[in-house]
């Protein structure tokens, strides 16, 4: 195919001379795992014998299917594809390659062991992109970590144009961005300059959450969620259907800090891995991921046989809703027991073990029984007592443990719905009392309470001896666990700090127990 853009081939002593190992060509690339990219050199060589194309080092299929994208995308550039025994060495061949992103190394490689490109402005340089038949490049996924894997390594990188925004949101780093594979060779061999990857940081824009003044009444609750997000802990609401609850948690995201920056470049790296994509406009925000109740375990934890991250780790430095916690599967909610207390997730197959960071904020939703009615004020409900009991058992007793506040929903009255005054607060007035209340655990100990280690709590959650013997006999007389205890003090700790209390009080540890209503049931 002719092609008004080709490169003229450079003359061949320029060319013995740039690239002394003729038929063999290695170039610097890198492949995810997990959130990291850990670097790949494609060794490409070029061999006498009947024309073949193989490719080795543990490709998937999708790395496999790349040999008839190059060839096409060589060829339509204007170049020649060499009539030879072609093998392509992914190594380390012991580690698991997928994606589209090989197409421009494995391209760019033949063309240099073919003599075709010269290697003098290789060294130091990293290549990723998928190639289209007729040469163009399109965006591949995971692009933030393998920029960030080239400035720890200090290698320049030249990616697809499409993946500049997300490229130039590493600072201090610059990576190149080409729009076809004439623009990588026209720079290879000198003919060319490559831009910059840059982004318009003036489109940047917030998502609408909706407001917390467009709930009435429900206080309680209200005050409850605003301790749940100064503090960063879990929460479970339940009620009758109809009170509010997941209409409370949609109203979360907009009461919770912007992401700081290594917050957000966390989370857009996860976002980058899982979709391949991210919403640049609001990359700040924090993450609110609202899975249906039939996910299984898989689409919650992660998982598949090259490892995904999944709603979990999706949900990083943000909110997890589970609405209908108690329909979604035992074993897939027996497996967020342990992320919920490490913040991280460790998903093993047989050939690699893939660790995902996790550090959700659980909220969850459910009915008090199978009907729904249970404490409506109506006594509308016939379940029985077993009935209840079964009902409740779905959400096993360890997994209640771990979330730190349980909070009963009534049903709102008549009159209070058709009340139309608006002194109820809006969200970006207790978004400003929580990031106060986050500051403030943060310049005391780094983190924020829900994170406090048994140890720190004997240090910043301390008690007087009235406070401990009341604490004792309420601990007593419900049964509670150790676990409930720590999260006793967190609690009483966060509502001291909203309060700008230096010392917890016995009002701050009677607030911080009412917020375990199921240890009373």
């Amino acid at each position: 195919m002719e092609n008004s853009n080709t490169i003229p081939e450079p003359e061949s002593n320029e060319l013995d001379s740039a690239n002394p190992m003729r038929g063999l060509a290695m170039i610097n690339t890198c492949t995810l795992l997990g959130v990291d990219a850990s670097p790949v050199v494609v060794e490409v060589h070029l061999a006498n014998g009947l024309p073949a194309f193989s490719t080795v080092g543990l490709p998937e299929a999708t790395v496999k299917e790349s040999k008839d994208r190059v060839r096409g995308a060589i060829l339509n550039s204007g170049f020649e594809f060499p009539a030879k025994r072609i093998t392509v060495n992914l190594s380390p061949a012991d580690l698991p390659k997928s994606g589209s992103r090989f197409d421009l190394p494995i391209a760019i490689g033949i063309l240099v062991a073919s003599g075709q490109v010269p290697t003098s402005k290789l060294k130091g340089l990293e290549l990723v992109g998928e190639l289209a038949l007729d040469g163009q490049l399109r965006g591949v996924a995971g692009i933030l970590p393998t920029v960030l894997s080239c400035k720890k390594r200090n290698r320049e990188l030249i990616l697809p144009e499409q993946n500049q925004t997300e490229a130039a949101l590493v600072d201090g780093w610059q990576s190149l961005r080409a729009k076809h594979l004439l623009d990588v060779c026209g720079y290879l061999i000198g003919q060319a300059e490559l831009d910059g990857c840059s982004y318009d940081s003036s489109a940047r824009t917030r998502i609408a959450y909706p407001d917390m003044s467009d709930v009435k009444g429900q206080q309680h609750a209200k005050r409850a969620l605003e301790v749940c997000a100064s503090g960063g802990h879990s929460i479970l609401m339940y009620g009758p259907p109809g009170t509010g609850k997941s209409m409370l948690a949609s109203r979360i995201p907009g009461i919770l800090p912007d992401l700081s920056n290594l917050e957000a470049l966390e989370t857009a790296a996860i976002q980058s891995v899982a979709a391949g994509k991210f919403e640049h406009a609001s990359w700040t925000q924090r993450p609110f991921r609202s899975p249906h109740h039939s996910a299984s375990s898989v689409a919650l934890v992660g998982g598949g046989s090259n490892p995904r991250p999944g709603e979990i780790s999706q949900a990083h430095n943000g909110i997890l809703f589970l609405d209908e916690i108690t329909e979604f599967s035992r074993s897939a909610l027996e497996q967020l027991r342990e992320p919920l207390e490490s913040g991280r997730v460790n998903i093993a197959r047989a050939s690699m073990s893939v660790e995902y960071p996790a550090d959700f904020q659980l909220v969850a939703a459910c009915n008090p029984c199978k009907c729904g009615l249970l404490g409506d004020g109506t006594n509308r409900c016939q379940c029985s007592a077993s009935s209840i009991e079964n009902y409740r058992a779905k959400l096993s007793g360890p997994m209640l443990d771990r979330i730190d506040m349980h909070i009963p929903l009534q049903r709102v009255d008549v009159k209070t719905l058709q009340r139309t005054n608006n002194d109820r607060e809006d969200s970006q007035t207790i978004r400003q009392r929580v990031t106060k209340a986050r500051d403030t655990q943060i310049q005391r100990q780094g983190k924020l309470n829900s994170k406090l280690s048994a140890s720190e709590l004997d240090e910043i959650c301390r008690l007087d001896k009235d406070q401990l013997r009341f604490l004792e006999n309420v601990c007593e007389k419900l049964h509670m666990s150790a676990r409930a205890y720590h999260r006793i003090l967190k609690l009483s700790r966060t509502i001291a700090d909203m309060d700008e209390e230096q010392n917890i009080s016995k009002t701050h540890l009677a607030e911080a127990i009412a917020y375990r209503g199921l240890d009373r049931s």
